[in-house]
């Protein structure tokens, strides 16, 4: 499956002089494949610090912006993915990535990689193979910073990646959109290749992605919602990030899982959500 015209299969930054190539994700790379397998993907609510990880930390991980602070107290030994869709965490958060990252495999925005690439290159310029971009479909760039690479850009392609409507991708086999949804439409991707839908949280987009490395049952831990007025689990109440998921879950959040659910148990896939938080708020989770 080919990227969306438009879409650049590299993304290059300029660190202490040298041009840096970063990939864009494509599933038809063998080595993105997941083989079925069942995989964890590991949220930040509170609820996750109740957990023991005796068991789980030998399955298929995918962690989000600060969930991977569990790998000081655990030895994940299959760690198959790291999720950042929002430049917000970089700027908040340095230290996790200063003392977390260590290549594993980074699947980021080009906004993360632009604020990576302004605060922490080192780690850009040392781990770049591990990492690739993800592009949210309807608004591909998210930022303009990256002057070097819109300088690159033709016309027709700055035309290309202009903001669209998610109802444009209504027709696209890549994409189920629910053009009828009140009070904005929502989606879910069926390949990341082509872009991910967004919905407020980066759990969304990392279901996505696992859905899209061909996973066969996806586990939710820490996608809790409901307490998001409390810190994460590696946070404390000095330095917590602000939250806007109390803002969004009603409307794009619960909404935008329960599509994704029912689309992917069409295609075999089933989603799994472990939080004793946020159960009740979705139909359909087995």
């Amino acid at each position: 499956m080919a990227l969306m015209p438009g879409l650049p299969r590299i993304v290059e930054f300029s660190i202490d002089n040298q041009l840096i190539t970063i990939c864009a994700f494509d599933n038809n790379e063998a080595e993105q494949s997941l083989g079925k397998k069942t995989v964890n993907i590991i949220a930040s609510g509170p609820s996750i610090a109740d957990l023991t990880f005796t068991e789980l930390r030998h399955a298929p991980t995918i962690f989000v912006n600060g969930s991977i602070s569990l790998t000081e107290q655990y030895c994940f030994t299959d760690i198959v993915g790291y999720v950042i869709s929002d430049a917000n965490f970089i700027n908040h958060n340095p230290e996790i990535l200063r003392k977390h990252y260590s290549g594993q495999p980074l699947y980021a925005t080009l906004a993360v990689f632009e604020a990576l690439a302004a605060t922490q290159p080192d780690i850009i310029s040392t781990y770049y193979d591990a990492m690739r971009v993800l592009y949210p479909v309807d608004r591909p760039w998210g930022v303009k910073a990256n002057q070097f690479l819109f300088r690159k850009l033709t016309f027709k392609r700055t035309i290309l990646n202009k903001n669209k409507a998610l109802a444009y991708f209504s027709t696209d086999p890549n994409f189920v959109i629910d053009g009828s949804h009140k009070p904005m439409a929502i989606g879910v991707s069926l390949n990341i290749t082509c872009g991910f839908v967004e919905a407020g949280t980066v759990a969304y987009v990392a279901t996505q992605l696992a859905f899209s490395r061909h996973a066969s049952i996806i586990n939710l831990y820490g996608i809790d919602l409901l307490n998001s007025h409390q810190p994460r689990f590696y946070e404390s109440d000095h330095n917590s990030m602000p939250s806007k998921l109390a803002q969004v879950m009603t409307d794009r959040i619960v909404p935008s899982f329960n599509l994704l659910i029912h689309v992917y148990k069409q295609h075999g896939v089933a989603v799994i959500n472990h939080s004793p938080i946020s159960k009740a708020l979705f139909n359909g989770l087995d």
